[in-house]
């Protein structure tokens, strides 16, 4: 089959969009009032759609096209992290959201401002925001090398810079108006479209293969590179293995800690519900929700590795032929097998995802721009009411939407030069925020040390100290082999090791009416 997309497609495409503005117009037909309602909906987002709207936002195009991606060249090994991901949850919902309602936050960094002062508070959103728009960037970038398929047949750096002009203008223009309130129920929209989509891959696929269930197991069980495809569990104790259960159970607990409860991208959803019981019930439907689904899109890359490299595609020629190319397997499959109208279902799939998480991004990074930095500079000089800080929001999102492309088509080379799997490099660049962060709250949460020095210094420490553990920096910085091809886990329980170690460096300053500031945490 062609890999153009014929009428039909882009028909399909086009309805998409319109059903997105649709749902927006529908849920909120009236301006947003105020800052609160404006990004965290008025507090009234139901455990169930705060669940889906963190599995959208969470959910990328990195689980879209690394998931299979994942599954072609490797196993199931990544579905293991679910051991760590369900510790943290556990962590989160008990330890942090409490905290977060009890103080009645807007942005978790706010928190901060209660313990450390205000300047912390301002240091901490100041890196969400370079981790939020390198890990952004990132994952438009993934989602920008489809669209360039699917726009120009063919992916280098400049198709790149235009589908990912073209994905972020679409993410901003969809978030601009409405805030949160619409940006969760289009995320259930979101949602529905990308499961649907993989469920439709799989079968199609299922439905090409003509392979008994039994002949599957086996030629996945023993591939002729001697490797289980079905492995589930990686034992190994090489620190250069990204998804061994030793990491699932160490850096990838820190890793989702960071993403649930520091993260603003996605903690907005989980502070926008009634309550901390509300909330935490939203997290934990969420984490169940998300086994299933990966499970399915690593599947969907099995299924890819029978159809490309089994026993009948020996028979099928050069019509099924794939190379490795960097569009990924499942956008090959898409392009060339799907027929018309069912290619451009399957399309949109990846741009739900696209779009649903780069909206989360946007309106989450112009949540902190405005509640930690420009409302405290501005009220202190002037007064506003709550519409100014609704139309600032918007031209914050204008500006961390710029920030974002930039970094999606700097994302582009970065890639090549590493060649690092979609999926891990994904994941890891969120490392670079969230060592400093997790020791700074470590610090905040289980000492009573710490000052808005230390937690500067621990902030910029743990970026650093992530930033010297990158392969390429660490073999010019000569460390010890062992430390130049570390996984990200490892690099993550390192650097935040070294961030909480300096902000402890920091004695707790005593407040004008004779209380530490540890004590003010107390109080929450």
């Amino acid at each position: 089959m062609s890999g153009a997309f014929s009428g039909w497609d882009w028909a399909v495409v086009g309805l998409y969009f319109l059903a997105v503005a649709g749902v927006g117009y529908a849920v909120n037909r009236q301006d947003s009032g105020d800052a609160r309602d404006y990004f965290l909906a008025s507090g009234q987002v139901p455990a169930w759609l705060a669940a889906i709207s963190v599995l959208a936002t969470t959910q990328s195009a990195a689980t879209f096209l690394g998931g299979p991606d994942f599954g072609y060249r490797g196993d199931f090994t990544y579905l293991s992290t679910f051991l760590g991901a369900f510790l943290a949850v556990v962590i989160v919902a008990h330890v942090f959201i409490p905290r977060f309602y009890a103080n009645n936050v807007t942005t978790v960094y706010e928190l901060l401002g209660r313990r450390f002062g205000p300047s912390a508070m301002k240091a901490a959103g100041g890196m969400f925001l370079v981790g939020r728009i390198i890990a952004g960037g990132a994952r438009l970038y993934l989602a920008a090398i489809a669209v360039a398929m699917i726009i120009f047949g063919t992916v280098t750096a400049a198709n790149v810079s235009v589908a990912s002009a073209f994905l972020i203008l679409a993410s901003f223009l969809f978030a601009f108006h409405k805030g949160l309130k619409a940006i969760v129920w289009i995320d259930l929209l979101q949602f529905i479209v990308y499961v649907g989509a993989a469920i439709g891959i799989a079968l199609l696929l299922l439905h090409r293969l003509d392979m008994p269930l039994g002949d599957m197991i086996q030629t996945l069980s023993a591939a002729p590179d001697g490797h289980d495809k079905l492995r589930l569990f990686d034992l190994t104790a090489s620190l250069s293995a990204p998804f061994s259960l030793w990491a699932s159970l160490t850096g990838i607990v820190l890793l989702f800690i960071g993403n649930y409860a520091l993260d603003q991208d996605t903690t907005q959803r989980l502070l926008a519900c009634r309550d901390a019981r509300t909330s935490a019930k939203g997290l934990y439907l969420s984490i169940g929700a998300a086994i299933p689904i990966v499970w399915l899109f690593i599947a969907i890359g099995s299924l890819l590795y029978l159809f490309y490299r089994g026993p009948a595609a020996a028979g099928a020629g050069p019509a099924r032929a794939f190379q490795g190319e960097d569009i990924t397997v499942l956008m090959h499959f898409i392009l060339t097998e799907a027929p018309a109208g069912i290619r451009g279902m399957m399309a949109i799939g990846v741009i739900a995802t696209a779009v649903g998480t780069t909206m989360s991004a946007l309106n989450a990074m112009s949540s902190v721009l405005i509640q930690d930095f420009y409302r405290p500079w501005h009220a202190a000089r002037h007064q506003a009411g709550e519409h100014h800080y609704v139309m600032a929001g918007r031209f914050g999102m204008a500006a961390v939407s710029a920030a974002t492309l930039v970094m999606a088509i700097g994302s582009y080379y970065w890639q090549h030069y590493t060649r690092a799997p979609l999926l891990d490099f994904v994941l890891s660049v969120m490392n670079f925020a969230y060592a400093g962060l997790l020791g700074v709250y470590f610090t905040a949460l289980f000492t009573s040390r710490g000052s808005s020095v230390s937690v500067m210094v621990a902030l910029a420490g743990g970026f650093l100290v992530v930033l010297a553990l990158q392969p390429a920096v660490a073999r010019a910085l000569f460390l010890p082999a062992g430390l130049q091809n570390l996984a990200f886990p490892w690099q993550l329980c390192v650097g935040t090791l070294a961030a909480f170690a300096l902000c402890a460096c920091g004695r707790a300053v005593r407040q004008t009416d004779g209380a530490t500031q540890r004590a003010r945490l107390q109080e929450i």
